[in-house]
């Protein structure tokens, strides 16, 4: 994909005031299979789309405990979130080790933001092509946040990320408002509804989908896959009478028909795992 000339360095201006290699890398993110997170006072939960490259391979790891109290969901060029995750861990480490105490969410993802933007100043270095989900509890609450290749960085209520996150977005909006108030239980269960809206015409199955939360009284980990698939057969039962569906029918058969057609779906490369 080559657009011009501006897009050859990312220190390089184009006449319009865009760095393209920044977008490549952001386009990247849109091309990975999807993540969502969601938060309510108390919890956080993160979910993502299990994706194979083929029938004969596993799927590559999505979500990552940073520390008991922060964890990552990633989407786009999988290698980069490995490592990003990585040095999430280190900075906790480092943390605690030296003031005894837990890394507030909000100062990690202002250190991981500065180190991506590094890469979009330096001609020697290539954006990182991942956007990560970072939810985490602290003093102050439970936090959700994106952070972009660009090195910019946001707060969200509940947020989706990759291939056919629109959909997502869309339950995720309708429903947002009561998000704060929920459960432990319902904000899963918001979780499993959005996801279902990023794989259209395939089956739920523990095997293609990985939840993972967070609490007060509660450390980061993942659900293992016994009592997701448990959750699964539950949501499904609710979704053949859940009035809201049917009337998003119509809007997800129109996303059905334009994630066809999208690059995003054709020739899943590596990052797409």
């Amino acid at each position: 994909m080559f657009r011009n000339q501006y897009d050859t360095d990312v220190t390089t201006w184009s006449p319009a005031g865009r760095l393209f290699q920044v977008e490549y890398a952001m386009e990247a993110v849109k091309q990975g299979s999807a993540a969502i997170g969601l938060r309510s006072k108390t919890h956080v939960v993160l979910a993502c789309v299990n994706k194979a490259s083929s029938e004969l391979s596993s799927h590559q790891k999505k979500i990552f405990k940073v520390d008991d109290h922060i964890g990552v969901a990633i989407a786009g060029l999988t290698a980069d979130g490995r490592v990003l995750s990585r040095y999430m861990r280190n900075e906790c480490i480092n943390y605690s080790y030296t003031y005894e105490s837990q890394l507030p969410v909000g100062r990690l993802v202002v250190q991981l933001a500065d180190k991506a933007q590094v890469c979009t100043q330096r001609s020697w270095k290539r954006p990182y092509g991942v956007g990560l989900l970072v939810g985490g509890l602290d003093e102050s609450g439970a936090h959700l946040y994106y952070n972009c290749p660009s090195g910019n960085y946001f707060e969200y209520q509940a947020f989706a990320i990759g291939s056919r996150s629109q959909a997502a977005k869309t339950y995720l909006e309708r429903k947002f408002e009561s998000f704060m108030e929920s459960s432990r239980d319902n904000l899963i269960k918001d979780a499993l509804f959005a996801l279902r809206e990023t794989i259209q015409g395939e089956k739920m199955t523990n095997s293609i989908c990985t939840i993972a939360v967070m609490g007060v009284g509660e450390a980061f980990h993942i659900l293992d896959q016994e009592t997701v698939q448990s959750l699964i057969n539950e949501f499904e039962l609710v979704g053949e009478d859940n009035p809201t569906d049917e009337a998003a029918a119509p809007d997800q058969a129109g996303d059905a028909d334009t994630g066809a057609a999208t690059p995003a779906d054709q020739g899943a490369a590596p990052m797409d795992i």
